[in-house]
């Protein structure tokens, strides 16, 4: 993604509307808070994209938390690996 591209999705993002630290909780109270919110948003597709891409390790992103980010990256690497076989 070039810098234009992010900033196009990122200026239609849900949570603009909301302090980041709503994004980065610290308990999963917090992140199904901001599930919710990432729930009504239109760009969720290419906000776990960038989370993916830059990995990104903290945070909710995409409407996923840090644990469901390395386990979709794990099984794209599984994929990619057999793939390559």
């Amino acid at each position: 993604m070039n810098d234009e591209t992010i900033d196009s999705w990122m200026a239609q993002g849900a949570c603009r509307a909301y302090p980041p630290n709503t994004f980065f909780p610290s308990d999963g109270v917090g992140v199904d808070r901001a599930r919710k919110i990432c729930a009504t948003c239109s760009v969720t597709d290419q906000c776990l994209e960038y989370a993916l891409e830059n990995h990104i390790d903290h945070g909710v992103w995409g409407g996923c938390s840090e644990r469901e980010r390395r386990r979709i990256s794990k099984r794209r690497r599984l994929t990619l690996s057999i793939a390559a076989k």
